[in-house]
């Protein structure tokens, strides 16, 4: 009997042990643990890095930012194959502005309060930029972007990928000026009616004048988005090309391009008569055009799908079969293209800069991406030094019958980026290293 009492006592004290055991373990595992003062620490290691993209998937820019979503998926994909990051999966988070500047805003406070996202690849037009702009630098989070724009900004928490208007507007309206290009001296600068186009061609029109075109020889109109009818812009330029060595300097954006072109076509200018040179229409957005239409016209972008390069030949077989692989509308006869092209090495700068840093930290990473080279499917390309725009090439090129481009002029190597045109700004420039953004020139 005293025995028996011993023994039951002896299991006993093995129960409590036990519970006590596995008390802790629960505590363990449930995500919580005890600081001192007895106070709650819920924090716990995330299993992903997560990312934002912030592109519009319906609405009028959906012609153009669904392939951009989708190349940053292929990005992702292909690093999150090759073993991810920091030894993590990078993961997407995916929202649809749906082509609303004002819910840009509030898709891109989704992304990094909400979803705390480390970074988010996103906006096309620069009111989508605007419009996010200070949603960014008041919680200190990382946007890259990867279209051509305007300049005359300078943001501490922008990655501007796509090209200043030195690295695309200007070579075009040299090129044409020029023997080589058909020496025209009158021009039409049509635009939609937003940011971009309205200071690019305050810039074009600096640029023209400095170079001795008359006032009369250029004429500025703008449309609004997903304006349809063109009939009485198309007859302006039709009556303004009558005297010959006229050119369209086009900012139009957006689905407003189809109708343009074909009534360009109704109304029998060719790029013969008339050529246009656009800074918006790329490989993608001819996917939904008819290219009877289109033919000899041109575009100034820093990359074309036609580049004869190893790399950019693998980089286009890769999307292509990523299309074809995910169902994606249009499979393997999905095209590349500039922002395309932009988008897809944004997110690898991001990851070379956290692989350097050895951090998702902004304040750690971001001085990693300065002076930063990688070989693009565009080509070797490098971030400024001093501030967060790529140096690249520049190229133009003739449209084709199969919707792609001749390239028949390319700058000598890689322009420096001019964030603010020395054409319109010659006092200021933008540098984040020695004078903490944008500054004033003594």
């Amino acid at each position: 009997m005293k025995t028996s009492r011993l023994n039951f006592i002896q299991l006993l004290k093995y129960v409590c042990i036990l519970l006590a055991a596995g008390f802790v373990l629960v505590s363990c595992s449930g995500g919580e643990t005890k600081t001192e003062g007895g106070k709650t620490d819920s924090t716990k290691s995330e299993e992903t890095i997560k990312v934002g993209i912030l592109h519009s998937l319906s609405g009028t820019m959906a012609i153009s930012e669904v392939s951009l979503k989708d190349v940053i998926e292929m990005a992702i994909d292909e690093i999150n194959a090759s073993g991810g990051l920091l030894g993590k999966k990078v993961e997407a988070v995916i929202v649809d502005p749906a082509s609303d500047w004002d819910l840009f805003a509030e898709k891109s406070k989704e992304l990094i309060l909400d979803k705390k996202v480390t970074a988010v690849f996103g906006c096309w037009t620069s009111v989508s930029r605007k419009s996010v702009l200070p949603v960014f630098e008041e919680h200190n989070n990382l946007l890259f972007y990867p279209v051509q724009y305007e300049g005359e900004e300078c943001s501490a928490n922008v990655i501007y990928s796509g090209a200043t208007p030195n690295q695309q507007l200007i070579p075009a309206a040299e090129y044409l000026m020029s023997e080589k290009g058909g020496g025209y001296k009158k021009f039409y600068l049509l635009g939609t009616d937003y940011v971009f186009p309205r200071t690019a061609n305050k810039i074009l029109k600096a640029f023209l004048l400095s170079k001795g075109v008359p006032k009369e020889n250029i004429i500025e109109e703008y449309t609004p988005f997903h304006h349809q009818d063109y009939q009485t812009i198309v007859s302006k330029i039709k009556k303004f090309a009558a005297g010959g060595k006229a050119c369209v300097l086009s900012t139009v954006n957006g689905d407003s391009n189809v109708p343009f072109y074909k009534e360009f076509s109704n109304q029998g200018l060719t790029a013969g008569i008339c050529p246009i040179m656009a800074f918006s229409v790329a490989e993608d957005e001819l996917r939904s055009m008819d290219t009877e239409f289109l033919v000899g016209h041109l575009a100034a972008w820093n990359y074309y799908q036609s580049l004869d390069t190893p790399e950019n030949k693998k980089f286009v077989s890769a999307f292509k079969a990523y299309c074809a692989k995910k169902g994606l509308p249009g499979g393997d006869k999905r095209v590349t293209d500039d922002p395309i092209c932009w988008a897809y090495t944004d997110v690898y700068l991001w990851k070379n800069a956290v692989e350097k840093a050895g951090t998702t930290d902004i304040a750690k990473m971001r001085p990693e991406l300065y002076g930063l080279e990688f070989l693009s499917p565009g080509g070797l390309v490098k971030m400024s030094p001093i501030n967060h725009h790529l140096e690249k090439p520049v190229l133009i090129g003739e449209i084709r019958s199969d919707g792609q481009f001749d390239i028949i002029w390319k700058s000598n190597g890689l322009v420096s980026p001019e964030p603010w045109s020395k054409l319109t700004s010659p006092n200021k420039s933008c540098d984040h290293v020695n004078h903490g953004g944008t500054y004033n020139i003594k």
